[in-house]
């Protein structure tokens, strides 16, 4: 009984799957047409609201004029706090998901998962409503010689159905999923940004020689869209071995675009992120057709307000996504202005009483803008 129930379940599932794809809308936006922009401006939980007071301020400085004559709307969400989804048994509750989708893009602060129960991440539930199928996060040292980008898939594999796997007495399954349409999209997004950025080379990470069908799917279909691409070399790179390249000194400076399914790009853009100097340094996008967000790497940290050290968080994250979403919708000055802004402040904040204060750091870079 308890397997056929458990059948019943995953044909669900599997059912669920393929109206997504059917369903799937690839029609693009176009910014640089657009009369007005509409930011939406999500603050999160933990150390969320504190970063994004200075992203709102920095945003108002850049974008003032465009602001003043309605050209950009920023726009506050409220309710995608801890508190309000556990009070409604949400990740994402139906007001707040419709107050998003009025947005063209959005700013998010970090929000918390709770552990264990059945509630999935609030970010997995709008990447797969907002159908953010690429998660781009570049990572630059420049004195190593560092210059990567990752596109990790971030619709399917072990996350989109990761809170609805199958419990058996003294046994647990979860799922992994991989399309042949989400696959194509997200290398199709890579290869693009190589041929356009002038790069020569795409790495694809996956455990293909052990997760043959889903991570085989992913290799194979990678090297279809490849095919595509003449000018531009490619290899393969198994996960754990991949990890062990990015410290390694004597190759790591000859990779350049990395294209990778979903849990693999989590952690691994993590590890590069703490390679450029910790996870408060990178930001993130999320990027459909029709909508993306921009969000810091780092999660809510709220051991950082038990501490008492809520002076001290680092907003470097939420700005680096900040210029990734100014030049997303076509204001290359403002980004530009942004990034040598933030590439140039020498206040270091540490995350403790080490180093800085987040107002410190913002003071200092204001006047840089």
């Amino acid at each position: 009984m308890d397997i056929a129930k458990a059948c019943e379940a995953f044909r669900v599932l599997l059912e669920e799957q393929q109206a997504r794809i059917a369903n799937a809308n690839e029609e693009k936006k176009d910014f640089s047409n657009m009369d007005a922009i509409t930011v939406g401006i999500i603050d999160g939980d933990g150390i969320g609201p504190l970063i994004m007071a200075q992203a709102k301020k920095v945003l108002k400085m850049l974008l003032a004029d465009e602001i003043a004559d309605g050209r950009i709307i920023l726009k506050d969400i409220q309710g995608l706090t801890i508190e309000n989804r556990l009070a409604l048994g949400k990740p994402v509750p139906e007001e707040v998901l419709a107050e998003i989708k009025s947005c063209d893009v959005l700013l998010k602060g970090p929000t918390t998962t709770p552990m264990g129960g059945t509630m999935e991440s609030a970010n997995v539930t709008l990447r797969r409503e907002l159908d953010l199928y690429a998660n781009v996060r570049p990572v630059s040292i420049p004195e190593e010689g560092i210059d990567w980008i990752f596109y990790r898939e971030n619709t399917e594999g072990e996350y989109v159905l990761g809170s609805r796997g199958i419990s058996l007495p003294g046994m647990a399954v979860d799922f992994k999923v991989t399309t042949d349409f989400g696959t194509r999209r997200i290398a199709k997004a890579a290869f693009d940004y190589a041929k356009n950025n002038g790069k020569t080379r795409v790495s694809i990470v996956t455990k293909a020689n052990i997760m043959k069908k889903t991570d085989g799917k992913f290799t194979e279909i990678c090297h279809q869209i490849a095919e595509n691409y003449p000018g531009i070399a490619v290899d393969d790179w198994y996960i754990d071995i991949m990890t062990a390249n990015l410290v390694n000194p004597a190759i790591r400076g000859g990779f350049q675009v990395v294209v990778l399914p979903n849990l693999y790009g989590d952690i691994i853009t993590d590890e590069a992120a703490q390679l450029q100097g910790g996870v408060g340094s990178a930001g993130s996008a999320n990027i459909g057709d029709r909508y993306a967000m921009f969000e810091a790497i780092h999660g809510s940290a709220p051991r950082m307000l038990a501490e008492g050290l809520q002076d001290y968080v680092n907003p470097s994250s939420i700005l680096r996504a900040t210029v990734m979403l100014l030049r997303h919708i076509c204001r290359q000055d403002a980004a530009l202005r942004l990034e040598k802004a933030l590439d140039a402040c020498t206040v270091n904040v540490t995350g403790d009483a080490t180093g800085a204060t987040c107002e410190e750091f913002i003071r200092q870079l204001l006047t840089l803008l």
